[in-house]
């Protein structure tokens, strides 16, 4: 595990108000990220917020795509800006940059990969909702791309907590390292 900091960046992805709601009560994924996200900033971590996001109408989203498909046809005629918002436990400073992507994965439809590039970052530790979602397409797609992935288990979460488990104790370490907030901070 390299723990050199200087190419590390916390990746805080789908937090959004929306997002959480999903999650069952008493779940304490946001108290986790923000704990991850307070030991980034205090060790001089950038911290990089990623959001789903669509333009008014949705016009991203095909109708071959089940999963935006699905959302297109409740949210579709709304205001997606509401949609956007990031949970306040988690809120990004002024300073932090937030990526907008149009799917699952983090790279997908965003500049990603060029801010990556442009701030010299290549080791990812990998937070957020779900853990079947962006999560593990985030980490597919920066394996592929040659990143070096860290994902905090308890910063991530899954509408089912068995696929969380799974992805988290027998497919992610395949791919990276696993590890608890707590075990993060104490590196």
């Amino acid at each position: 595990m390299n723990t050199n900091n200087q190419n590390t960046a916390l990746m805080v992805m789908d937090m959004q108000t929306a997002m959480i709601g999903m999650l069952p009560a008493g779940d304490d994924t946001s108290g986790n990220i923000a704990k991850a996200i307070a030991y980034a900033r205090a060790n001089n971590i950038p911290v990089i917020f990623v959001v789903i996001g669509f333009r008014n109408g949705m016009p991203e989203v095909s109708p071959n795509n089940k999963g935006f498909s699905a959302s297109k046809a409740r949210l579709g005629t709304g205001n997606t800006d509401e949609l956007m918002k990031i949970d306040a436990t988690v809120a990004p400073l002024p300073s932090e940059i937030i990526v907008t992507k149009r799917r699952y994965s983090a790279f997908t439809g965003s500049d990603l990969e060029v801010v990556l590039r442009s701030q010299g970052l290549q080791h990812l530790i990998l937070t957020g909702i779900s853990t079947s979602g962006v999560v593990l397409s985030t980490l597919r797609e920066a394996i592929d791309k040659d990143y070096q992935i860290t994902v905090l288990s308890d910063g991530c979460a899954d509408g089912d907590p068995e696929v969380h488990r799974v992805l988290t104790t027998k497919v992610f370490p395949r791919h990276a390292e696993v590890m608890t907030v707590a075990e993060w901070i104490k590196l």
